[in-house]
Order: C-alpha cells, then structure tokens, then sequence
C-alpha cells in the first residue's frame, strides 16, 4: 500500500512507510479521502528513524493542485512551542531568567509576571480591551505596545489561560529586546537552518508559492460555541482575521510575523523539531526535562477546558506538544516518538487522534483517549 514519494493524483497521496506501519497510511489515507477543502500530511519518527512521511489531498481550495513533499501549511498554535524554544535557547545561554520580572528585559510591560509565568500561559495578557483593527498583525511594534500597557485578565500567576492570538509577541518581544534579531530571524537561524527543518514565521515569496490554502473557515466554524467563556470570545477575535480565509490566505498575512499562529512548515519539520528534542539537539536535558513539566493546571481561563502547561508546551501524561486550531497537532510521546498531523482543512482533531492511535497500535501501545 505505501508509496515511494511519487506523484498522487489529488484524491490520493504519497510519501511512505516503514514496513510494519500500514495502519498509519491507512488511517492516514481515511483522512484524505473524506475531509473536505485541502488535504493534509504526517510524519513519525522513532529513535533516530523516520517510520512514516505522507502527504496528500489538495493544496488549494479550486483542487488544481496537489499538496506536494515541499508544501507547508500553517498550522495556527502550533507554533507556539517553536517561539517558546527560542526564549528556552536564552535560558539555557544564561541571558534570560525564568524566575525574573519580565520588565528587567521589557521595561514597559506593565503586568507584573514572570518570565516564567509568560511561558507557561499564566500572564494573564490574553485579550485587548479596545477594539483593534486586522492591521494591528502587521505592525509589531503597535502591537508590543498594546500588549505592554494592557491589564491583565487576572493577577499572573493565580490561573492559566491561552493567549491564544498574542503568545508569540510576549515571547518573541523577550527575544527581540535580549538578542536584538526577531522572532522569525532567530528562529531561522538558531532552530530550523542548523537542523534543516522546513518551518518558518515570516515567508517570502519563494516560500509563499508553497503554501496550502487555509479552507472550512466559513461562518459556523468562527462562532465560538456556546458554553466558552466571554473571555474566549475577545481572546481570539480582537483584532479579527485570524479565522478569516480571506485574511490567513493572503501574501500579507503569510508575510507577517504572527509568532501565536502562523508559522508555516512540513509534517516532517515539525515531527522533526520534536525529534531534535528528545534527541536533545535543541535543549540540554535538565531544562527540556523542566520545560516540559508541568507548571501550571488547572481550567483554562479562556478556552473553559481543563489544560496543563509547561514552558511553553501543553503536557499530558502521555507527553508534551501542541495542537492547533483546525486540528493540526505536533508533539513527542514518552514513548520515545515524535509525530506532526497538518491539514489545510478545518475540522477537529479526531482525525490526528485517529492517525496517531493507529500508529499505537503498530507500536503495541495503549490507544490515546480525550
């Protein structure tokens, strides 16, 4: 059943799999065929093989073109252990401080958190309380000033909540005021050039012609269901854009540095970035080992849901990672894998669930629950 990297007609896919692992593509393939809009990858990898590498499905809404081995998607939040592993490199340099105030590097910041705090969702900086225009994405600067005078939903360090739109310029600003590059430049050059991974915040336009179309954005996926909090509700809409095709499959939009959701890259550089973790080719072991405990749990002020967090990844007793909205996941197991589920099409992440629990099964593991 596995293919060996050639060409697919649109309704199928191609890559491969290790012999042993036909679940996966299987599983994987149920995927393709049945989600609608763009299609969508994964990667797995195990002490220090690559076991699957898939892609398939479309890579625009039309269906004129067929997502290839080189095509990237943005896989919204993500991206947010990527930023968070910058800051991480600084730790472990000595130049950034986990238990120190985030003003002794960003003196204007007025919530009275912790380095710490901040990565590990407890900051409170969550939601803007004057309206904001789509245009506040594309000005950094605009923005960390926003972001440095607004209060804080709640005194940082009693509760835990997402920052859902705002994540990646509260870190990535620490980067930028302690190091002097931004956030899509550090990252190039400290994480992803050094291991060859295809992920990157910020696309030119070379990379811009890779890019899968964001589909399944229509209005009933960006009403926030009911039951979620108010805060969910300014969290993830001020400024609006963020769930609007229109907006996240355009070239200024693709461009920008919008560290909390737009980063663009590979099943495989993401399974990828996991595996230069466990391998411990990005962190030293100590500080992986704190990074991923847990530091804070509890319910999610802002998505209403039960989460815990380390330093900038969410930790379960299975792992740790992170997943995006629209289903899109990238994590390392305990186990000893790390796997990237991507998809241009929105929907929930029963499908990542699915492809991963059949990988499970290959491995003779217990299946994964919610």
């Amino acid at each position: 059943m596995s293919m060996d990297g050639g060409a697919a007609g649109l309704e199928g896919h191609s890559g491969w799999v290790e012999r042993g692992f036909e679940l996966v593509e299987e599983a994987f393939a149920e995927v393709v065929q049945t989600q609608p809009g763009t299609g969508a990858a994964v990667a797995v990898w195990l002490d220090g093989r690559w076991l699957v590498d898939l892609w398939g499905g479309a890579a625009d809404a039309s269906g004129g073109h067929a997502w290839g081995r080189e095509s990237i998607v943005q896989p919204y939040s993500v991206t947010k252990p990527f930023v968070a592993v910058c800051a991480l490199r600084l730790v472990e340099r000595g130049e950034l401080e986990l238990d120190a105030a985030v003003q002794r590097y960003w003196p204007e910041f007025t919530a009275r958190a912790t380095v710490r705090q901040l990565l590990a969702h407890q900051a409170g900086v969550v939601a803007l309380d004057a309206p904001a225009a789509t245009d506040l994405f594309y000005d950094w600067d605009a923005m960390c000033r926003r972001l440095a005078a607004q209060p804080p939903a709640w005194e940082p360090g009693t509760a835990l909540g997402e920052s859902a739109l705002f994540y990646g310029h509260l870190v990535g600003e620490l980067v930028r005021r302690i190091d002097g590059r931004g956030i899509g430049r550090f990252l190039r050059e400290e994480v992803c050039a050094p291991l060859g991974l295809d992920f990157a915040i910020g696309l030119g336009p070379t990379d811009q012609a890779r890019a899968v179309e964001i589909t399944g954005l229509d209005d009933a996926f960006r009403v926030p269901g009911a039951g979620q909090p108010e805060l969910y509700r300014r969290a993830v809409a001020n400024p609006p854009g963020a769930r609007d095709g229109a907006v996240v499959n355009s070239p200024r939009w693709r461009a920008a540095e919008i560290p909390a959701i737009n980063g663009h890259g590979t099943a495989r550089a993401i399974a990828g970035f996991y595996a230069a973790l466990l391998e411990g080719r990005l962190l030293v072991p100590t500080l992986l080992a704190e990074a991923t405990s847990v530091h804070a749990s509890g319910i999610d002020q802002v998505f209403g849901e039960h989460k815990a967090f380390g330093l900038g990844f969410g930790v379960d007793a299975d792992g740790f990672g992170m997943g995006g909205l629209g289903g899109s996941y990238g994590g390392a197991s305990r186990e000893g894998y790390a796997i990237a589920f991507v998809t241009g099409s929105m929907g929930s992440h029963d499908r990542a669930s699915n492809v991963e629990n059949a990988l499970r099964t290959c491995l003779d593991l217990p299946a994964l629950v919610d």
